[in-house]
Order: structure tokens, then C-alpha cells, then sequence
């Protein structure tokens, strides 16, 4: 019974060591950890040997600003302590990366992501998949996948796997359940990559919920602010997250943030999903190159350049997009009191024209917004972000329990 206690003592100090180091904002050294964690200085130094060993963390090399194992590109170093100087410490890019996949409407992705959040590798492959079968493009998916893990570094270990999708999924069983812009129904991705997957065990989730995991986490154990928000996922249609503390709101059956899907007007124009009205009929990209009278194929960039330019119909289009916005983020910030609202996809890029009016729709419909203000602000420009935080999602494992896998 002793024994089992140290072992689960262990397991949970080195986790805990893993996180501090990984959500430092510059990289500590033992004694900064030791401080941070109420730990001895020696328990940390052995703890931190074994992650280092294990390749979990790496040593910066203070003389030279590089990491203590060939290879590896460290953060700058800190002046340490009087006497013997201190080694930061920071996350290792030589050992452990995670494979995350995404389709979306308009594109397949695989990426190759290590501990320190970059990516290693990927394939991006425009495509138009409204109306596609399953079949064809997860095979095309396959083949993205078995080239991306053939780049797989020497010396390096792929963790886990993770698979971003534009519609309901059953978590539990791995299974699409609707997919309404890819007219994807019932649909089992795992079986038709196991050929390229090997051993690698795949995670499905919901593409918007996996990138605004990456947006609130851009790394395994590092947080960036806010940690409170709802997430517009912009591709052809709407997707939605809800972020509380960091994690994901996923309801019951982990279907919650399905904002694209949120009624604006009941007499509005029939979606995809069967309903009337939707959100994304009016702030849905093609929805907006429609008002906007743009090709389908027309980059919301472009969008954005004419309505900077005073282009009639692009302005309107804009402030179209930006009144339904608002209506259904109001009634979403009413019912949840959270208050920050983040862009991703063709909306960020759009980002900065319709925030003005949204923010001023929120001032007029949020209830709250005597005392505190609504704002919104922009996701970093990422064609695959799903992608991203399906890998990073498969890397929390290392750091949750890094026994695991040092040893």
C-alpha cells in the first residue's frame, strides 16, 4: 500500500512539475518550480531530470541561449541565482508530437504538432467538399495523413491522434452524426483511416470546439488570455464553442455551441440544417459573398478590401452579417454572462469591419452592458485551427501523465 501511495505521489509531482514549466511565461529554473510548487529543491531536481530525460522538458544552455539536447531550439535564458547559475527550463521539441486532422467544407488538413506548439508538419488541400461522399475524401484524407507521418522526425513520438469535424459527433463512439454543410450523415471516420493511423488511436470532435481549445491553450500546459469566451468558427457556415476557465463547454451529449444554427429571423431563409432563419444564412461566408454579389471562390479578404474601398454592395453585406451577429450573440451573452466573443475563420478575417457593429449591438442587447462591455476580437489567421487542437488535445496527455511516457 506504501508503495502504491509513492507511486501515485510520483505520478502526481512530476504532472504537476510538467505544468508548471509548460505554463510559464519565461522559462524557469528548478528553484523557480520549486517556489511555484511548494516542493523541496530536490525533489523538483529529480523530478526534472526524469522529465528531461524522459524528454518531456529540456535544458536551455544559459552560455549559449540554446537547449541543453542537440537540436532543440530553446527560449532565452534568465540571469540565475549568485553562485552555481541556473538552467531554465522549457518544453522539449526533440521526443513527443500528436497528429491532428480536420475536414472542413472547403479543405483537408493534417498537421504534425509538437509540445511547444508548432507545427512540424502538414498538408493543406483545398477542396470542395459541400455534397461530397464520405468514402473518396477520407481516403484523400488517408493519403494526407500517411505523408505527413512519413515527415515524422527521427527520434520522435507520435502520441495519439485527433480528427476535427464540421457537425455533431458522437465522442464517445467516434462517429459524425450530421454534418449539414458536407450533407455528411452518420459516418465513421475512424475505420476508413486506420490503414495510415497504425497503432495511433483517433479522437473525433467538433471542429469549432477543438479550435477554440487551441485558441485558449496554444500549447499542452500554457494558457493565453481569455480563458472565458464564445468562439465563432467561420468556414462555409457557423460553428460555436462556449470557454469557461479554459475548457470546453460541451454539454450532455457534447453537442453545445452549435451558434451557426441559432434562429435570427423564423421568417428568414431555409438552412441546411432545416430550419429557417439561421445564423449563417446571413454571416456564413458564402452567405456574405452572396449579399456582396462575389463568386463563391472569392476570398473574404477580397470582401474586406471592397468594403474598405466603399463598395456598396460589400458594406452591406458586412453590416448584414454583422446585425445578425449581434442578435444571436446577445441572446447567447444574456444566457451566459460571458461577455468576450472571438472570430475565427473567414469572420476574422472580416473581423475588423464587423466588430464595431457587433460590439454596438451587444451595448443595445445585453442586459449587463451598463457594467461590463461586450468586445470582440479576432482568432490568429489559420486555415486548419481544428486541426491544431485536436493535436494539442492528444498532447495533454504527455503532461497530464508524463509517467506514461518517460518512462
Amino acid at each position: 500500500m506504501a508503495n502504491l501511495r509513492q507511486a501515485s505521489l510520483r505520478h502526481a509531482n512530476l504532472a504537476l512539475v510538467a505544468r508548471t514549466v509548460l505554463a510559464a511565461e519565461a522559462p524557469p529554473s528548478r528553484a523557480d518550480v520549486a517556489a511555484a510548487t511548494s516542493l523541496t529543491r530536490s525533489t523538483v531536481s529529480r523530478l526534472v531530470d526524469e522529465l528531461v530525460t524522459g524528454g518531456v522538458l529540456a535544458e536551455v544552455d544559459s552560455a549559449i541561449g540554446g537547449p541543453g539536447q542537440p537540436g532543440q531550439p530553446g527560449r532565452p535564458s534568465r540571469p540565475g541565482r549568485p553562485g552555481r547559475p541556473a538552467t531554465p527550463l522549457t518544453a522539449s521539441t526533440g521526443r513527443f508530437a500528436a497528429l491532428g486532422l480536420q475536414v472542413g467544407v472547403g479543405q483537408l488538413a493534417a498537421r504534425l504538432v509538437g509540445l511547444t506548439g508548432e507545427v512540424l508538419a502538414e498538408q493543406l488541400v483545398p477542396l470542395d467538399l459541400a455534397g461530397s461522399r464520405p468514402g473518396p475524401s477520407l481516403r484523400r484524407l488517408r493519403t494526407l495523413t500517411t505523408r505527413v507521418l512519413a515527415s515524422t522526425p527521427p527520434g520522435m513520438t507520435v502520441v495519439g491522434a485527433g480528427l476535427a469535424l464540421p457537425g455533431i459527433v458522437d465522442h464517445t463512439e467516434g462517429r459524425l452524426l450530421s454534418a449539414p454543410n458536407l450533407g455528411w450523415e452518420d459516418v465513421t471516420p475512424g475505420a476508413a483511416l486506420r490503414g495510415a493511423l497504425g497503432d495511433l488511436t483517433l479522437c473525433v470532435g467538433n471542429e469549432a470546439d477543438l479550435a477554440a481549445h487551441a485558441f485558449a491553450h496554444p500549447a499542452p500546459g500554457r494558457s493565453s488570455e481569455p480563458q472565458d469566451f464564445v468562439y465563432l468558427s467561420g468556414e462555409v457556415g457557423i460553428g460555436g464553442a462556449v470557454v469557461v476557465d479554459g475548457t470546453v463547454m460541451t454539454g450532455r451529449h457534447g453537442w453545445a455551441g452549435e451558434i451557426g444554427h441559432v434562429c435570427v429571423d423564423p421568417e428568414g431563409p431555409t438552412c441546411r440544417c432545416g430550419s429557417t432563419g439561421c445564423l449563417e444564412q446571413y454571416a456564413g461566408r458564402l452567405a456574405m459573398l452572396a449579399a456582396a454579389g462575389l463568386d463563391a471562390s472569392t476570398p473574404p479578404a477580397e470582401l474586406a478590401r471592397r468594403a474598405h474601398a466603399g463598395d456598396d454592395k460589400a458594406r452591406t453585406a458586412v453590416r448584414s452579417a454583422a446585425r445578425a451577429l449581434g442578435i444571436a450573440l446577445a441572446g447567447v451573452v444574456n444566457v451566459l454572462d460571458i461577455p468576450t466573443v472571438v472570430l475565427g475563420g473567414h469572420l476574422a478575417q472580416v473581423g475588423a469591419l464587423l466588430a464595431p457593429d457587433v460590439e454596438a449591438m451587444l451595448v443595445r442587447r445585453v442586459l449587463s452592458a451598463h457594467w461590463v462591455t461586450s468586445r470582440v476580437v479576432t482568432a490568429p489567421d489559420d486555415p486548419a485551427p481544428g486541426a491544431t487542437g485536436a493535436a494539442l488535445l492528444a498532447l495533454d496527455r504527455v503532461v497530464a501523465d508524463p509517467v506514461a511516457f518517460v518512462s
